[in-house]
């Protein structure tokens, strides 16, 4: 028996022997150097990506096409992301620590497009909904004054004073925050301005009926069916409040009695302690907010600072990221797609998909906002 298995054994391997045709040489040494070549490209880019600041995206996107995964709004499924940064990743508008606006690249971080070559304000930038016009505040005047540019590059058109823009969901209009130049009796602190960009009338809510309970406003947001402001403003005593301004009934961007908006309650650990420093709507109708947690004392001193998706009673639905101590969190904003967030830590851009672990992008900007 054991002679006529390994008979059989012979006879089994000289068929396969047989049957099995190599390639000839120059064909293994062509696939071999096709593949090398393939080696050598992604290596080289990825050494480019690092050297120019994007190293976090570059190890994450080479070889890795499609990318998809679940929304970051706490609504359910939407469409897998897409738009014009390939790799599925939306386009970037920013503005550069020396006052430009560009189009940055979203898989390294370099400005691929100038918009605009300076004078323009760190702060806030804002993007139609059809992503063809770009708004931004530059610093013409002691107040700054609203502008917007085409993203595909163009003729700049100026709009009004004012700074912080933020456009409607549905692109009629633009909410902006105006500063006096010279503080009076009738107007001591900032306005919120909401104005139709068709016809030019504008509608201008004071902070409160005693502005000088008022401090600045960092950020405006639309809610995703545009009637409600989320305004972002500090107070006399230094605290900030994350109000949502009903805009049909609004007297006042500030919270208070028959002012027509309410403050977004602060949840969770050490919440009569906290404040949020920021926050904006995001497409499925949660906020992405800034979470600062002062010492007991209420003093100025910074114990935690958490970058949280809330839904809008102040409910905690996911942790984004830990922030660090001394530095703003600003420039929050979630693509359309629901898909993904970005942030500035200080100069530091910041992208997170599906609700992973946020991945520094490059540095050196004052603002950012999805295209």
């Amino acid at each position: 028996m054991p002679e006529e298995f390994s008979v059989s054994l012979r006879a089994g391997s000289a068929d396969f022997a047989a049957s099995v045709k190599p390639a000839a040489p120059a064909a293994i040494r062509a696939r071999g150097n096709r593949r090398r070549r393939r080696q050598a490209l992604t290596a080289a880019a990825l050494a480019f990506a690092i050297a120019v600041g994007g190293a976090g995206t570059a190890y994450a996107s080479l070889g890795r096409s499609g990318l998809a995964a679940a929304p970051v709004t706490g609504r359910g499924p939407s469409a897998p992301p897409s738009g014009p940064g390939g790799e599925g990743r939306p386009g970037i508008v920013a503005v550069t620590d020396r006052g430009a606006l560009v189009v940055l690249d979203p898989l390294t971080g370099i400005a691929r497009k100038i918009l605009v070559r300076g004078d323009v304000l760190p702060g806030t930038v804002s993007v139609s909904p059809d992503g063809r016009t770009v708004y931004f505040a530059a610093g013409h005047g002691c107040t700054g004054m609203i502008e917007s540019v085409p993203t595909a590059g163009g003729r700049v058109s100026v709009i009004a004073p004012g700074v912080r823009p933020a456009v409607s969901p549905d692109g009629t209009r633009l909410a902006f925050v105006r500063t006096p130049c010279r503080p009076s009796a009738t107007v001591a602190s900032p306005e919120v301005v909401v104005r139709d960009l068709a016809g030019g009338g504008e509608t201008v809510l004071p902070a409160a009926s005693r502005p000088s309970s008022a401090g600045m406003v960092a950020e405006l947001s639309w809610s995703p069916d545009g009637r409600r402001l989320l305004v972002s403003a500090s107070r006399s005593n230094g605290y900030w409040v994350l109000a949502q301004v009903d805009l049909a009934a609004a007297r006042y961007y500030l919270p208070s009695a028959g002012s027509g908006g309410s403050a977004v309650p602060v949840t969770g650990p050490d919440a009569a302690h906290s404040y949020y420093r920021g926050g904006v709507f995001l497409p499925g109708g949660d906020l992405f907010v800034d979470r600062v947690c002062c010492s007991d004392d209420g003093a100025a001193g910074v114990t935690s600072n958490l970058l949280w998706e809330i839904d809008p009673s102040g409910r905690f639905v996911h942790r984004v990221a830990i922030g660090w101590l001394d530095r703003d969190h600003t420039s929050l904003d979630g693509d359309p797609s629901g898909h993904w967030l970005l942030y500035l830590s200080g100069p530091d851009l910041f992208l997170s998909l599906g609700g992973a672990a946020p991945f520094k992008l490059t540095t050196g900007l004052g603002a950012a906002a999805w295209i």
